[in-house]
């Protein structure tokens, strides 16, 4: 059976809830927020991620009443039976350290699934007020502008985007992240910018040649992930030992960085 492709309908209301959220939490900031730690001094949480976070939820239980959710801050329901296992994944904001330290970098993202895989994406950066769609089907935009297909590169051509979790460098834990270290040394420069899905959608604009993460959750992966796929490009999740590294990219640039994680 051929995959559905992601319905008009979805794409919009995908686009409106990151949208509102992205300005609600603008808003809050402006305003001033509490924050919290979850796991460690880096990852935090703000009231704006949780207010962000019912908002787009509380939408789809009214719009969607069959679909699944889940949502980084605990929003979590399952799918009905017969609804094809569509599942929505919530970030409502991806990059809260930016966010809160007033960098940038950070956005609203939502993504959906179904049981054939990535059906769409939506990401809205609100400080450069870039709306990026795309799915199965349709091809990615920003701001309703197609992005070029992306064209096959070698990765020596290309950036590459990542993340070196500090704690990861210690001299007794630094080989666990040798591979990373191998695919990163191959490439032309490295860039960090704090913000998974951001980073995806600017693979799929071609403004980052490839992004490689190690052991991502859902919802920093599907929206974006969605976006390199609809825009030609080639997204994969590769399993080695007790590691699952997130790659995406142009697909000559993809293999090849596969062929080095396989090796190193």
């Amino acid at each position: 059976m051929t995959a559905v492709e992601a319905s008009a309908e979805d794409l919009k209301l995908a686009g409106e809830l990151v949208r509102e959220a992205g300005e609600l939490a603008r808003r809050m900031l402006a305003e001033g927020l509490e924050t919290h730690h979850k796991t460690s001094i880096s990852d935090v949480v703000s009231d704006a991620d949780h207010a962000a976070e019912r908002l787009i939820s509380g939408r789809l239980i009214a719009e969607r009443p069959e679909d699944g959710l889940v949502g980084e801050e605990g929003a979590r329901r399952e799918p009905a039976d017969g609804n094809a296992g569509r599942t929505w994944f919530i970030d409502p904001v991806d990059g809260t350290y930016n966010f809160l330290s007033k960098l940038g970098i950070w956005c609203s993202a939502v993504g959906l699934t179904d049981a054939d895989g990535l059906v769409l994406g939506a990401i809205y950066h609100p400080v450069a007020d870039e709306l990026w769609l795309g799915g199965r089907g349709v091809r990615t935009t920003c701001n309703g502008v197609p992005v070029e297909p992306l064209a096959d590169a070698p990765l020596a051509t290309l950036s590459i985007g990542s993340y070196l979790p500090p704690a990861r460098l210690a001299a007794d834990r630094v080989q666990g992240i040798q591979p990373l270290l191998t695919a990163i040394s191959g490439a032309a420069t490295l860039r960090v910018i704090g913000s998974g899905s951001i980073e995806l959608a600017s693979v799929a604009a071609g403004r980052i040649g490839v992004s490689l993460h190690n052991m991502t959750l859902p919802w920093d992966w599907v929206p974006g992930a969605a976006l390199v796929e609809a825009a030609g490009g080639l997204t994969r999740v590769i399993e080695r030992g007790e590691q699952r590294w997130h790659l995406a990219g142009n697909r000559l640039a993809v293999e090849e960085v596969a062929q080095l994680l396989a090796e190193s």
